[in-house]
């Protein structure tokens, strides 16, 4: 069963792990969620029915040792969210890679596939969608609204993007979406996200204690997948 649900052409996943979770006070990843279990267990047992080869970017990968899966540093240490995605690409296996944060308790595993679907044509698949909750908690000139709006951590990217992610890198330039114009994008528009995640909780990531009671609360109504 879980095997059909894989993509047609094999992908891998990677899941970053590299943030110092300094909002939370503890490694996020590890947090206990209602039923048992942790968030990365989770996130990792949704990754597995889409995809044979999990790679995990993390610079502690002692901590990360009993999870069974591939451990990866990073190859450009402190440059954030797209060195993390640099390191993954260049790990893996497969031409396309499925990329997550480790603290998104709601992944929609058909939301993923669907991506997973469109990605062949493309170098970047990502959605553009208003997150869970609104805008209401974005700080003014935090982000711009394009920034907001578009999920870099909850999205699909092949091997042809390390050329112009090294480039950034290189340059000390991490906006992830700075590489996007030289490449084939493909946007996940509203509409598309809604036949799958009406309320848009898969881009709802936990960086508080206040998210994470949040968080408690929701997965009480989480249908399973």
């Amino acid at each position: 069963m879980e095997g059909a649900e894989r993509a047609a052409y094999p992908v891998s996943a990677v899941v970053l792990a590299g943030g110092d979770s300094r909002r939370m006070g503890t490694d996020k990843a590890f947090l206990k969620m209602p039923g048992g279990g942790t968030i990365i267990e989770a996130t990792l047992s949704k990754l597995a029915r889409l995809s044979e080869e999990i790679i995990l970017v993390t610079n502690r990968t002692q901590r990360y040792e009993p999870l069974g899966v591939k451990l990866v540093a990073d190859i450009y240490p402190g440059k954030g969210s797209l060195g993390g995605i640099y390191t993954g690409l260049c790990a893996m296996s497969h031409s396309h890679g499925l990329v997550v944060a480790c603290d998104m308790p709601f992944l929609k595993p058909p939301l993923l596939r669907y991506m997973l679907v469109m990605a062949p044509e493309y170098d970047v698949v990502v959605p553009r969608a208003v997150p869970w909750g609104g805008l209401k908690g974005l700080k003014e000139g935090e982000e711009t609204a394009k920034e907001h709006l578009l999920h870099p951590l909850h999205a699909v990217y092949a091997k042809s993007c390390l050329e112009p992610m090294r480039d950034l890198l290189e340059k000390g330039d991490l906006r992830i979406i700075s590489f996007y114009p030289r490449v084939r994008v493909r946007y996940v528009e509203e509409g598309e996200i809604d036949v799958f995640d009406p309320e848009h909780l898969s881009f709802f990531n936990i960086n508080t204690p206040a998210d994470l009671r949040r968080a408690e609360g929701l997965l009480q109504k989480e249908e399973p997948y």
